[in-house]
């Protein structure tokens, strides 16, 4: 049985990392799509002691939550497929925003009641992404033929769409001051910023195709960029003046910086040598744990984005329609996103969420730090 509300038993298990001995716990086992939030948002309750993630066991994506660690499973939505990587917990922990087809939700977690924040008829919408206080929101959106974001209130008011020549991806608000959204265009350049009501466009970074900028995220409350040159460093940028380090040369993939922006928790592909912990001031790293995921995207293989013969490549392949941003099931290039691990932090950093398709279908794990 299925519906929204339904529980069922916990399908939690136990063990040891193969290579660093950490405590493992697998949180699904459904022979099905499984993953947590996407990299950028916490899959954890603020308390800790909920989990978040898709599911793809009713027959679409769907949200549900676990108690951790071995609590039972309750499905959240159950309508029409939602954007399987759309779901971020509000700061208070009672409410979750997510996308499903050309609207932007609000899910009460107690009553288990949505209400549309904004409706924009016939847009494909990126994940939702909150500002610290969870006031604002923001989200990535094409539109016909026009790209860009969209930003609004979460109250339903001051929803606005701010254009862009180019695809954008992965709008976030900055941690310590919300009038300002960073944004990725896709392609190069990649990096951009835009205040919330439009005005001061600008590009943080020129760069060419070949230099494969990805993945760019706020170092926590340190107010700087930290970004990966895949698949040859890892760097942070000064938001003021646009300076560019270098914190380690190695082929860190995904990354999330802890709140202080002191450690870098990251996956690595090509090879896949687990997932790693990086000192941001000296680049120093140790191994949280392997990941055995199977990484898949041809794009990985290459130190360039990909461009219009690799997507018509991809299609061929996929055998499917028009790919896009949107469409991380089928994508060659860039995906499918399930099986990639995205980890992420809980919020008291004790443990880190990431997905391994390592029994043949992906799981939610979640591994405890030293």
């Amino acid at each position: 049985m299925s519906g929204v509300g339904w529980v069922s038993p916990s399908e939690h298990s136990v063990f040891a990392d193969k290579a660093t001995h950490a405590r493992v716990y697998q949180m699904t086992s459904k022979a099905c799509i499984n993953h947590a939030t996407y990299f950028l948002q916490s899959s954890f309750t603020p308390d800790g002691k909920t989990l978040l993630f898709t599911s793809y066991r009713t027959g679409t994506a769907q949200l549900f939550e676990a108690g951790f660690p071995d609590g039972e499973i309750r499905q959240l939505t159950g309508a029409g497929a939602i954007h399987p990587f759309s779901a971020a917990i509000h700061p208070s922990g009672d409410r979750v925003f997510f996308v499903r087809g050309g609207e932007i939700l609000e899910l009460n977690r107690r009553t288990l009641e949505e209400r549309v924040i904004a409706a924009l008829p016939g847009a494909q919408l990126g994940e939702c992404s909150p500002d610290r206080k969870g006031e604002w929101l923001t989200a990535a959106i094409k539109q016909g033929n026009q790209s860009g974001i969209v930003a609004g209130r979460v109250d339903g008011s001051q929803w606005t769409m701010i254009p862009f020549p180019r695809t954008v991806i992965h709008p976030q608000f900055h941690p310590l001051d919300g009038e300002w959204i960073e944004f990725a265009g896709d392609p190069a350049p990649r990096m951009h910023r835009v205040r919330r009501d439009g005005s001061g466009l600008e590009c943080l970074h020129e760069h060419g195709n070949d230099e494969f900028v990805v993945h760019e995220t706020f170092l926590g409350d340190t107010g700087d960029l930290v970004f990966t040159v895949w698949p040859k460093a890892l760097c942070r940028m000064n938001w003021g003046t646009r300076e560019i380090t270098t914190i380690a040369e190695f082929n860190a993939w995904h990354i999330t910086p802890n709140r202080a922006g002191t450690l870098v928790l990251c996956d690595t592909n090509h090879p896949d040598e687990g997932l790693f912990l990086v000192n941001a001031a000296d680049g120093g790293r140790r191994r949280v744990c392997l990941s055995e995921a199977s990484n898949q995207g041809s794009q990985w293989k290459t130190s360039r984005y990909a461009l219009k013969e690799d997507f018509e490549r991809s299609r061929s392949e996929a055998k499917s329609g028009a790919l896009s941003w949107m469409e991380v099931a089928t994508d060659t290039v860039y995906g499918p996103q399930w099986t990639h691990p995205h980890p992420s932090f809980s919020p008291d950093e004790r443990l880190v969420v990431f997905a391994s398709d390592r029994t043949g279908h992906p799981q939610v794990y979640v591994v405890e730090l030293p």
